[in-house]
């Protein structure tokens, strides 16, 4: 069976819940369907025109991008504009687009993890958390014959995770009874012959972002015409998200030094900086894309120094009064490496059976002389 360009969106959706985007910012598809085959997968951070054209003459069938090609309403689709032209090239070759924003700004390994790990932090956390993941008890009643596949499926597809353990379950032997009637293929028994058999009664916790995929796997495994199973809601907490990530160096260094190690792990001929080039930095707040609304909480996490985008004047002079630097690297240059990451899941997902291509286009619209 093909794997289809759904396929591709479930496994990003798995990846970066579209749960965990800001209010109203709009990922997900953009442009095109997603029931058709795929072979070739382009990433980028931006459905600029030179990528979509470039993805559109590699015969690409699916574009992933970082940032949304509709941020914001668009009122008419005017061809003359270079977002009409972008949308029009799209759909003459078919092209679907799909973004993933801000959900892959706060999950687990998205951009802020790539620059954490990028940048060599140890111990790293949340820099503002917003949410816990929403958990619900999955109870399910399975003969005992398939009791070891049904609890394989619904783990491996997202059930059971306990902080650093999967596959938590707990099971319960038991016999079930039901009465097969008129029109029905039991698996078991017969039709108007009333049944038991052994079965077990399996838990688990599910992330509620998780629910579908794993009630899907579920009912795939499981031998019987109609399952028996409950779906609670749980009041305790599941697994924090947040905004930004903060962490310690492996050795104190000086703001300059650290300065230039951002630069050159970012591949950036210059950076700019405010604060005292020998301030002592042993903690950093890092933040891709535009994070001056988070001085505050960097501060209020211990850090010396932010790692963000797009700071002004005000915020940087104001952060520094309160004793906090800023590193401000450029936009583009703090969210590309996710691209590596996006890639490596959609490789290991589909074992490298789909081609899957980071544009080879120059998306920083600076240039530094």
């Amino acid at each position: 069976m093909a794997t289809t360009i759904q396929d591709v969106i479930d496994v990003m959706e798995q990846f970066a819940p579209p749960s965990l985007a800001f209010p109203n910012d709009p990922v997900g598809l953009q442009v095109g369907r997603t029931d058709r085959p795929v072979r070739r997968v382009w990433l980028a951070l931006d459905a600029s025109c030179a990528v979509i054209e470039q993805a559109a003459a590699a015969q690409a069938d699916l574009l992933i991008t970082h940032h949304e090609l509709f941020y914001r309403p668009l009122p008419k689709l005017d061809t003359s504009t270079w977002r009409g032209r972008a949308i029009a090239t799209a759909i003459l070759h078919d092209l679907t687009i799909y973004a993933a924003h801000t959900n892959l700004d706060v999950t687990e390994g998205g951009v802020n993890d790539v620059l954490a790990e990028r940048l060599g932090l140890k111990d790293v956390e949340i820099l503002d958390r917003m949410k816990n993941e929403q958990l619900r008890k999955l109870v399910v009643f399975v003969p005992t014959t398939h009791a070891e596949a049904v609890r394989d499926a619904v783990c491996s597809a997202g059930a059971g995770h306990i902080g650093q353990y999967s596959h938590c379950t707990f099971n319960t032997p038991g016999t079930g009874t039901f009465l097969p009637l008129a029109g029905t293929q039991p698996y078991i028994g017969q039709v108007g012959s009333i049944t038991a058999t052994d079965e077990v009664r399996i838990e688990t916790v599910v992330p509620a972002s998780q629910t579908e995929r794993v009630i899907r796997a579920m009912l795939e495994a499981h031998p019987y015409e109609e399952v028996a199973y409950d779906l609670y809601p749980l009041e305790i907490m599941g697994r924090p998200y947040g905004i930004g990530r903060v962490g310690n160096l492996p050795a104190p260094t000086s703001l300059g030094v650290f300065a230039d190690q951002v630069r050159q792990s970012l591949g950036l001929t210059h950076i700019r900086f405010g604060g005292n080039p020998d301030l002592l930095v042993e903690r950093v707040a890092v933040l891709g894309g535009s994070g001056g609304r988070w001085v505050a909480k960097a501060i209020e996490q211990g850090a010396q120094v932010l790692v963000t985008s797009d700071c002004d004047h005000h915020v940087v002079a104001e952060a520094w009064e309160e004793g906090l630097a800023v590193i401000d690297a450029t936009h583009a240059a703090l969210e590309r490496p996710v691209l590596e990451r996006v890639k490596s899941v959609i490789d290991q997902a589909f074992g490298h059976s789909l081609q899957v291509t980071i544009a080879d286009v120059h998306e920083d619209p600076f240039h530094w002389i």
